[in-house]
């Protein structure tokens, strides 16, 4: 005897927040804070497509998923994940710890590989207040700009190694990136605003070099990238652990800083300073970027809080 087909019919699956992410291209934990109201780190524009996804898929959240950011702790949750640990960072730090205790909040600091539904867990296991995923695609324009400064605020900064070496006349200038999967977010925002700073200074091209960590290696592809882009004569590297792995390759292939090529990094690091030729590099503001962003992760104003222009730090090697 065949089935009825209301005894054949199947239910439809479950929209859950991983299809609605996947629709609008953010993570699950960039949809958990639009649709629980608390996502004041995620840009207007970002909010508006998760939501028009949310509703073209009939999406529901369930009890967890509104639980999540409804908790009444003190607590602040920061993944670093995929972050490179420096001066900026720790600053960054500092900075976002210092302000938050001020106002009465703690500071959990997470590391390691987190995917968004154990960073979702945690948050909710402990009520979270608030969470900067520093490791989110959807945060690194917030990170970069200060969690809700405009972009613009940022590119001045990213404008500045660009214009300092463009002063001292060099016009064909390449961005140097690492080759870390970990670290692509952020430097995929890094090498749109350094193109948009050459673009600005009127420079015809900003190439892009990607190097490994191993000086060796670095050394092989450099060699390549110099035979392919003759004219460049300056590296405005990623940050100072990349400059320095540049700057080592360079030694390789017996190139002398600044003669052959001006390197300049980005963060100032400690032992940018020990290096020989010791690293040119841009000091940035962190500690006022991390009391910003605690103030925008409690919803409180941020006026007095402007971090100082980020400004180059000169020595040897730019």
């Amino acid at each position: 005897m065949s089935e009825s087909p209301r005894q054949s019919a199947r239910p439809s699956p479950r929209v859950t927040a991983k299809d609605v992410a996947r629709a609008s291209g953010v993570s699950q934990t960039t949809v958990s804070f639009v649709l629980n109201g608390a996502a004041g780190h995620v840009s207007q524009e970002t909010r508006e497509r998760v939501r028009e996804a949310a509703r073209t898929l009939d999406y529901v959240p369930n009890g967890s998923a509104q639980a999540l950011r409804k908790g009444a702790s003190r607590i602040v949750l920061l993944n670093v994940e995929g972050v490179p640990t420096g001066s900026g960072l720790g600053s960054y730090i500092r900075g976002l710890d210092a302000e938050l205790a001020s106002h009465q909040h703690v500071l959990l600091v997470l590391h390691g590989h987190l995917s968004s539904q154990a960073l979702s867990d945690v948050a909710q296991a402990v009520s979270a207040r608030a969470v900067i995923d520093l490791g989110d695609a959807g945060h690194a324009d917030a990170l970069a700009t200060g969690l809700g400064a405009s972009l613009t605020a940022f590119s001045a900064q990213a404008d500045v190694p660009v214009q300092y070496l463009v002063e001292r006349g060099h016009r064909h200038i390449a961005t140097v990136l690492p080759d870390t999967a970990e670290l692509q977010t952020l430097a995929g925002l890094r090498e749109r605003l350094m193109w948009q700073a050459a673009h600005t200074a009127g420079l015809a091209d900003c190439p892009t070099l990607v190097l490994p960590g191993d000086p060796e290696a670095a050394g092989q592809r450099l060699r390549t990238f110099r035979a392919e882009h003759p004219d460049v004569t300056a590296l405005a590297a990623y940050n100072d652990d990349l400059a320095l792995v540049t700057l080592a390759a360079m030694r390789h292939l017996g190139l002398r800083a600044p003669q052959d090529l001006a390197v300049i990094g980005f963060d100032d690091t400690p032992h940018g300073a020990l290096f020989s030729p010791a690293l040119t590099t841009v000091r940035l503001d962190a500690e006022s970027l991390g009391r910003i962003a605690a103030r925008h992760a409690l919803g409180l104003p941020t006026a007095g809080l402007a971090p100082e222009p980020a400004r180059v730090i000169v020595r040897q090697s730019g």
